[in-house]
């Protein structure tokens, strides 16, 4: 029985590893939480965060919050349970985080935000923000619409502004009214939310045009593509030709926009780049090997025009 005993030790011995393989040991966990898939500026962001842990072998827990905070905190919390290595999300909202934050510091899980920042009372709740500066985004939209029109042009523009309480749709919206501020005869008509959505920036440009107001806007600003683009559909809907009729500005960048810039009926969008995947995992595994972070680490993005649009759309991986 002995002998047996030790031949058996003996063949496990052979077939099983004497040490844990160390990316097992070394593996990091990360829990994402997502807005949701509202644009296809956000399924480009979930892509590149998506393959880039694969690429890096992270184990990336995922959190779809459908645009609902709610959905979100609840995902955070479970990511606590979990005992994930790092915490990430893109908050729906900037206000109302605080709790849940405190909750992740208790655990010591350090926390990164991306494209979207929070409102807190105490920094030290999260690690950084990796992100866009909306307000200057904000800022070049106007700027484009000024150089449109003069400076002693007029402009009657409809804003359609993104989901409300967001700091993209409140910073797009500054840094634009900040610089058309300066030109009396540029001003915003007509200002309503379409929530970043298609769908939703059809309908609402559908009622800008059967306003009172309608006939009279020759600008549309949109706070991202996808609401420009669905602008445009109730544009053409109504007989009206889009980028000609009504110049459009809208914020993002993606290749339908280019797409639309190249069939001459979108005039220019800002780019707001969502592949932030490979500077997200950076500060991961800087945290992992706890060196310093910036507290606010900024995304390089540029402006683009219809005369670009052709040229580029080649190259444009989102």
């Amino acid at each position: 029985m002995k002998a047996l005993t030790l031949g058996l030790i003996a063949t496990a011995a052979l077939f099983a590893p004497s040490v844990a393989p160390a990316w097992a040991a070394d593996k990091i966990t990360v829990g994402f939480s997502q807005i949701g898939a509202e644009s296809g500026w956000r399924t480009a962001n979930t892509q590149s965060i998506k393959d880039e842990a694969a690429k890096r072998g992270i184990n990336l827990k995922f959190a779809d919050a459908q645009q609902k905070q709610e959905n979100q905190i609840k995902a955070l919390r479970t990511f606590i349970a979990q005992g994930v290595d790092v915490i990430a999300f893109s908050p729906v909202v900037e206000t109302g985080f605080e709790p849940v934050l405190k909750e992740i510091k208790a655990a010591k899980i350090p926390v990164v935000l991306t494209d979207r920042a929070v409102q807190v009372t105490a920094p030290d709740l999260y690690v950084t923000f990796i992100g866009s500066d909306f307000v200057e985004e904000g800022r070049r939209a106007g700027e484009w619409v000024v150089k449109t029109v003069g400076t002693s042009g007029k402009a009657n523009i409809a804003e359609l502004v993104g989901t409300p309480g967001s700091a993209p749709a409140k910073d797009r919206k500054t840094g634009f009214q900040e610089v058309i501020a300066k030109y009396p005869d540029i001003k915003i008509i007509k200002s309503q939310s379409g929530d970043f959505t298609r769908a939703k920036g059809k309908e609402v440009m559908e009622a800008f045009l059967k306003s009172p107001e309608g006939k009279s806007i020759n600008i549309l600003y949109a706070h991202n593509d996808d609401m420009a683009l669905g602008a445009i559909q109730a544009m053409e809907e109504a007989g009206i030709k889009p980028g000609v009729d009504i110049k459009i500005v809208s914020i993002d960048g993606v290749k339908d926009a280019f797409k639309a810039m190249a069939e001459g009926k979108l005039n220019c969008t800002v780019e707001c780049n969502p592949l932030l995947g490979p500077q997200l995992f950076d500060v991961v595994e800087a945290i992992k090997a706890k060196k310093p972070v910036e507290k606010r680490i900024q995304v390089k993005e540029d402006v683009y025009t219809q005369d670009q649009a052709a040229a580029a759309l080649k190259d444009r991986k989102y």
